[in-house]
């Protein structure tokens, strides 16, 4: 009975107040209550595996399931062709949580013969998708059974037998169709993740490849447009500028020929001999631009060595005679590294031909293990000492452009961090030193003579 303002404690406890039943009854509510809150707990801990991997995500849940009803048995699985992106699609678990599947999870055993049967044939029904009998959730003392379902279809099933001790009930029931809800969205957003996963790095592998290959289309239309520049600018020189010249020496020599006989004309015999020697030392400039500008920047057809050979050989004066030595194990160097010294090589080479009075040259390239050096030597009578003046004065001022032969040299080698030096030959005349490191460094390179 209850008096007029008296809770009525069957009201707000769901619970008769006779004193034979009213603590059992108490303490069953409190146990389950107490069951359900870690039920809980368990799954959300299972669902949270999403982005370590299906694997990890079914066994965490077969788990969960296991625990919560102290299961004999429990099984989860996918029928054939549903869900096809999640690689796990069944797993057994027993009384200790041992592992069991045909494929799909690492370190599971095969089922065999101690599985019991009504185990493998429920695995074998879900997975022929043999589901129609399994559509309504099932709840019995010792059996449960709810459908995996998603996007209003069943996709596969939840089972759990549990020993005789363990009775189940409709709290264990809602417990297991939360866990099959809720894993089938766990597996689909598990199985996106990966693919997601799988397509960005499929698609920043892709854009390294675009970003090179646009660098190398980049580099290679301006290697294009430069190439082109040089060979149009090459063939004017050759075209005109070389023919001028050519065409000047030829009536130079004819105008000194006819004079030869002429007394009154002794005084520009001379000046007609320097006019002609003029003439001649343009057109070797000229033959000295054009092939410079002939030869690619990479020179990607031809070693160094190779390159300094046909300068040697083939572009010089007929009355200088150029040796080549090559001292060390050839390297491959950096395009632009091999550009510059060839470039070096053949202004030296020029200036030694037009302006040494040289008969003889050495050029000699040298591979370190930190530098390579290139060298040029001539028999001739420069003076190096005014060379090195005349190189400071360049540097300095270069008010007419004169001597920038010197300068442009030593600028070619500092801006691959190297030196270039001039210095006495030793067969008698000016030996030119370009060094340049192999890997540029804080230190200096050491000189050697």
């Amino acid at each position: 009975m209850t008096t007029a303002g008296t809770p009525d404690l069957a009201r707000l406890t769901g619970l008769r107040s006779g004193k034979g039943r009213f603590y059992p009854e108490l303490r069953l509510t409190a146990q389950r209550l107490d069951r359900v809150v870690a039920a809980l707990d368990t799954i959300s801990r299972a669902l949270v595996q999403t982005i370590e991997g299906p694997e990890n995500l079914v066994r965490a849940v077969a788990e969960a399931a296991r625990t919560n009803l102290d299961a004999d048995w429990v099984l989860l699985a996918l029928a054939d062709g549903a869900l096809p992106e999640a690689s796990v699609r069944h797993l057994i678990l027993d009384a200790h949580g041992v592992p069991y599947a045909f494929e799909g999870v690492s370190g599971a055993r095969v089922p065999g013969p101690t599985l019991p049967d009504e185990v493998l044939n429920r695995l074998n029904d879900i997975l022929r998708g043999q589901l129609a009998q399994f559509r309504i959730p099932v709840i019995e003392d010792q059996h449960a059974h709810v459908p995996i379902e998603l996007d209003g279809g069943v996709i596969g099933a939840f089972a759990a037998w549990t020993p005789p001790r363990r009775t189940l009930d409709g709290t264990d029931g809602v417990v297991m169709r939360i866990l099959a809800s809720q894993t089938a969205v766990a597996l689909q957003n598990s199985a996106l993740f990966s693919k997601s996963v799988t397509l960005l790095a499929q698609s920043e592998a892709r854009n390294a490849e675009l970003l090179a290959t646009q660098r190398e289309l980049g580099a290679a239309q301006r290697h294009q447009v430069l190439n082109s520049e040089r060979s149009r600018i090459a063939r004017e020189l050759h075209d005109s500028v070389a023919q001028t010249v050519l065409s000047a020496g030829m009536q130079i020599e004819v105008c000194r020929s006819e004079l030869e006989g002429l007394s009154a004309a002794a005084d520009l015999v001379p000046r007609l001999d320097l006019a002609k020697d003029l003439t001649r030392s343009a057109t070797e400039q000229l033959r000295s631009a054009i092939y410079a500008l002939n030869q690619p920047g990479d020179a990607y057809r031809s070693s160094l060595t190779e390159m300094l050979e046909q300068l040697a050989t083939v572009h010089m004066p007929e009355d200088l005679r150029v040796t080549l030595r090559v001292d060390g194990a050839a390297a491959e160097l950096p395009s632009d590294v091999e550009h510059a010294l060839l470039r070096i090589a053949g202004e030296a080479l020029f200036n030694t031909a037009m302006h040494g009075n040289a008969t003889r040259a050495i050029v000699r390239l040298s591979y370190r293990d930190d530098a390579v050096a290139l060298s040029i030597s001539d028999d001739g009578t420069g003076d190096p000492a005014k060379l090195r003046l005349m190189l400071r004065l360049a540097e300095a001022t270069d008010v007419d452009g004169h001597h920038r032969g010197l300068a442009n040299m030593r600028a070619r080698a500092t801006e691959h961090g190297g030196t270039f030096e001039v210095y006495r030959s030793r067969i008698g005349g000016v030996r030119v030193v370009a060094r340049i490191p192999r890997h540029v460094s804080g230190s200096p390179e050491s000189q050697s003579s």
